[in-house]
């Protein structure tokens, strides 16, 4: 891979040196407007003769390793724009997220890969990232918080045309970034009805965000759903369930109430034995402490004999 010494270090070098460059670099094509400035910066320094071009040649090598030192690289299977901050990697048969993306990525291109997870951390070294495409790609997960350290200024995030089935506020983060969700197999519960009210959704693509399966929401009778089921919402657009008035959160809660409810009884239920069973122990104990206070000798009973064998006497 051929490294494109951008402008700005080629410049940087340039005007460091004793004499500016006058010699043909091979540079790739994408470097020639960084190329051209090297010239012109050689040229203003009127370094460029015809008696100096073995000195030239030294300059030009030195020129070149130190812009190889410093250029930032591009990722196997990649094409970068350094001047847009561009970085496409569609279509590469990538297996997952390219690691050493350049620091100043703007908008990464993934789209149409074979990815399959995000890691936590994918994108915390990328600052000024605006837009990231992920869609018709193989996600099926998202590990905890693998959103979370998008930037801030994030515009545009695509999962679209992926495998995702559930997903929840934790992997997302914080990001206001227009959001694309559609064209997955959602699984349609609580957790996602809290990230589709949470994010910024695309407002084109809302109505595409489509129940695989689908949780039972309140008010839909006391039956409970077949274990596997797809459930009665399947095939219907999240979005219009909610608007109906359809609240996957609301069995969630009524289960968490009745489990602490039964938590609580079988907790009174203790208590109860366990001051029953020491009631009855201290019973039991004054029992045999009452017998055996019966079984020693009465005192009236001893005087009585003594007084009987005094007055024999």
């Amino acid at each position: 891979m051929i490294t494109c010494l951008t402008a700005h270090c080629v410049s940087y070098v340039v005007m460091h040196l004793p004499h500016g460059p006058c010699l043909p670099l091979p540079l790739d094509p994408h470097c020639a407007g960084g190329y051209g400035k090297a010239m012109d910066a050689g040229g203003r320094g009127g370094c460029c003769d015809r008696g100096n071009g073995g000195r030239s040649q030294l300059w030009g090598l030195l020129l070149l390793w130190l812009c190889h030192q410093v250029a930032p690289q591009c990722p196997e299977r990649c094409h970068c724009t350094w001047e847009s901050g561009e970085v496409q990697c569609m279509d590469a048969g990538l297996r997952e997220v390219p690691r050493g993306l350049p620091e100043d990525t703007v908008s990464l291109h993934l789209e149409h890969n074979l990815i399959r997870s995000i890691p936590e951390g994918a994108f915390r070294d990328l600052p000024h990232l605006r837009d990231l495409h992920l869609s018709h790609n193989r996600i099926e997960t998202l590990s905890s918080g693998a959103l979370r350290h998008l930037s801030s200024d994030l515009r545009l995030l695509d999962l679209s045309h992926n495998r995702l089935r559930q997903a929840s506020r934790e992997e997302f983060g914080s990001t206001r970034a227009k959001t694309r969700l559609f064209h997955n197999p959602w699984h349609c519960d609580c957790a996602l009805q809290e990230l589709v009210e949470t994010l910024n959704l695309e407002p084109e693509t809302v109505n595409d965000i489509v129940c695989e399966s689908s949780a039972r929401g309140a008010g839909e009778g006391g039956r409970w759903e077949e274990v596997g089921g797809a459930g009665e919402h399947a095939g219907q657009p999240l979005v219009k369930l909610l608007d109906s008035g359809v609240n996957f959160c609301s069995l969630q809660r009524k289960t968490t109430d009745v489990a602490m409810l039964v938590t609580m009884f079988v907790w009174f239920f203790m208590v109860i034995v366990y001051v029953v069973y020491y009631v009855r122990q201290n019973q039991a104990e004054a029992r045999r402490h009452l017998e055996y206070l019966k079984s020693l000798p009465s005192p009236r009973k001893a005087a009585t004999e003594t007084d009987t064998l005094s007055t024999g006497f």
